[in-house]
C-alpha cells in the first residue's frame, strides 16, 4: 500500500486527506498513519497538517520497491519488480526468477551489485548507492537469432533516459556502451535462455555510473559517472523510469520486425565511432578500418581497404585505434 499512497501524494499538487487515502485504499486511518510513518523513516519528507491532510516535500534517492511501483507509467515493465538492498548478479537473479516463472516485464534492481558479469567474461563491483544495477526480464515470441539486438535497444534507451534526466549529451560506442564526454558511463549484457527456434527468457542487465565520484587511476581515462559530469546527484529511481519508458517503447517497434529498421538511423546518429578508425578483435581475425554504422539487424559496418565487413557482437570487440574509443 505504500507505494500507492505515494503515487497518491504525488498525483495531487496539494494535500490529500487521510479520509480520502481511507476510501481510496479501504482501509482505516490507523493503517493510513502507520503507512505514512513507514515512508518518513524511510527518508521521505511528508508534510501533515491538520484538516488539510498529508504533502510530500521531497523524495530520498533510494531504489525501493515501493519508490519504482510508485512512479511507474509504463504498461508491462516494471509490472513485477524485485528489489534486494545486495546481489550478487541482477542477471543471475532474474535467470533465477524467470526459472521460478516470474513474468514478461519482471525488474530486478539492486543497491549493490558485488559480482556483477559484462561481456567477454568481465566482472565488477558496483559500490552501494551510488549506481544503477537492473535486468529487465523478457519472454519474447521471436527467433532466438534476433535477441542480441536487444542489446542496442537497451543502449538506446539508456542514452535517451539519461539526456532526458541530465541534459547531458550522451552516446554509444557499438554495441553496448553508452559514453559521456569519450568516457564509459553504462554498459549492457544481454543473455538468453532458449531451444533452437524457441525463446524461453532473455535478461537484460543495465549498469550505470550514477553517483560514483572517484575511479581507479587504470578507470580514470575511460570511466565516467553521471555526477562527475553533472556535478549534482540526481534521483536514480526517476532515470530508471525513464529508461524503462523508452526500452518498452523501442522494444514494442522491435516487436512488428523483429529487427532495427525503424531506429537504426537513430542510433547511428548517437554513434560516437561512427566515421572513426577502429580496431576489430576477433578471435578469429584482427584488422582495422572504419566504422559506418549499422545494419537494420545491429551489425556493425566496418569498411577496411580491400572490402566492406559486416561485425555481429558476440564476442567481438571494437576499440579505437588511438584508444578507447
Amino acid at each position: 500500500m505504500k507505494a500507492e499512497i505515494l503515487a497518491a501524494l504525488r498525483a495531487s499538487d496539494g494535500y490529500v486527506s487521510g479520509q480520502e487515502l481511507c476510501g481510496k485504499f479501504g482501509v482505516s486511518r490507523t493503517a493510513i498513519w502507520k503507512a505514512i510513518n513507514q515512508l518518513k523513516q524511510a527518508g521521505y519528507e511528508i508534510e501533515a497538517v491538520q484538516n488539510r491532510g498529508y504533502h510530500i516535500v521531497s523524495t530520498p534517492d533510494i531504489l525501493s520497491e515501493n519508490e519504482l511501483r510508485s512512479i511507474r507509467k509504463t504498461e508491462w515493465l516494471g509490472n513485477r519488480i524485485y528489489y534486494e538492498a545486495e546481489i550478487d548478479s541482477t542477471n543471475t537473479k532474474a535467470m533465477k526468477r524467470a526459472e521460478e516463472g516470474a513474468p514478461h516485464g519482471t525488474i530486478v534492481v539492486t543497491d549493490h551489485q558485488k559480482n556483477g558479469r559484462g561481456r567477454r567474461g568481465r566482472t565488477w563491483e558496483s559500490p552501494a548507492g551510488e549506481a544503477i544495477a537492473m535486468t529487465f526480464l523478457l519472454r519474447p515470441k521471436i527467433d532466438p537469432n534476433n535477441a542480441s539486438m536487444l542489446t542496442l535497444i537497451a543502449a538506446m534507451a539508456v542514452a535517451r533516459g539519461i539526456e532526458d534526466e541530465t541534459g547531458l549529451k550522451a552516446g554509444i560506442k557499438w554495441p553496448n556502451d553508452v559514453i559521456i564526454n569519450r568516457k564509459k558511463v553504462s554498459g549492457i549484457l544481454t543473455e538468453m535462455s532458449a531451444q533452437a527456434d524457441y525463446v524461453n527468457h532473455i535478461v537484460v542487465g543495465i549498469g550505470i555510473n550514477v553517483h560514483i565520484d572517484e575511479f581507479p587511476e587504470e578507470l580514470k581515462n575511460i570511466a565516467t559517472s553521471i555526477f562527475l559530469e553533472l556535478g549534482i546527484k540526481i534521483n536514480r529511481a526517476a532515470l530508471i523510469e525513464r529508461i524503462c519508458e523508452y526500452f518498452e517503447a523501442y522494444f514494442e517497434v522491435f516487436l512488428q520486425t523483429e529487427d532495427l529498421s525503424a531506429i537504426s538511423k537513430q542510433y547511428d546518429a548517437y554513434m560516437v565511432n561512427r566515421n572513426q578508425p577502429v580496431k576489430v578483435l576477433d578471435p578469429k581475425d584482427t584488422y582495422e578500418g572504419t566504422a559506418r554504422g549499422i545494419t537494420t539487424r545491429g551489425e556493425l559496418l566496418v569498411d577496411t581497404w580491400e572490402s566492406r565487413k559486416l561485425v555481429s557482437s558476440g564476442e567481438v570487440s571494437v576499440r579505437g585505434i588511438y584508444g578507447y574509443l
